[in-house]
C-alpha cells in the first residue's frame, strides 16, 4: 500500500532530524538555521541558537524574529498534514512572557488547535529549556487559498 501523502512528507522531513535545516523552500527557515528535532503530523520541534543578528539594541532575542519563527514553523507544520491545497496565514496572536539572549538555545514547538475546512488554527509554544522558561506562545489562523 502506498504511504499518504502526509507519511511522504514526514519521510521526508524525519531524514533530517538532529541537523541543522539548510535546504528549505523557505529562505527565511534557512536563515533561522533550526535543528529539527522532531515530525509528526501536525506537530514540529526545532532548536534555534539565538545569534547576534537575531537580537534587538537590548541584545535579546528581538520580538520580530520570535514571530518569524512562529510564523515559519507553524507554515511548515501544514507540510506535515500531507494537504493538497495551498495555505497562507492570515493573523498572528503572540504573547511574549520572557526574554533569551544571544547563544541561547529555544525549543519551539507546534501543534494543530483546530482544522476546519477552509481555516486551520495551530499554535506555536517557544521556551528557554535551560531556564525552564516559556519565552512566547504564537497561534496563526492559516487560509485555504486553493
Amino acid at each position: 500500500m502506498e504511504a499518504s501523502l502526509s507519511e511522504q512528507r514526514l519521510n521526508f522531513l524525519r531524514q533530517s532530524i538532529g541537523k541543522v535545516i539548510t535546504d528549505s523552500p523557505s529562505n527565511f527557515m534557512n536563515w533561522l538555521a533550526p535543528v529539527l528535532i522532531k515530525a509528526d503530523h501536525g506537530i514540529l520541534v526545532c532548536r534555534y541558537t539565538i545569534r547576534k543578528e537575531m537580537t534587538n539594541p537590548y541584545q535579546i532575542l528581538h520580538g520580530g524574529v520570535t514571530a518569524g519563527i512562529i510564523d515559519d514553523l507553524i507554515g511548515a507544520t501544514v507540510f506535515t498534514m500531507g494537504l493538497n491545497e495551498r495555505y497562507t496565514t492570515v493573523n498572528n496572536y503572540i504573547d511574549y512572557f520572557a526574554p533569551a539572549s544571544e547563544g541561547d538555545e529555544v525549543i519551539a514547538e507546534t501543534s494543530i488547535v483546530k482544522r476546519g475546512r477552509t481555516i486551520l488554527n495551530l499554535q506555536c509554544e517557544i521556551s528557554l529549556p535551560s531556564k525552564k522558561r516559556l519565552i512566547a506562545k504564537g497561534y496563526s489562523n492559516m487560509l485555504n487559498i486553493g
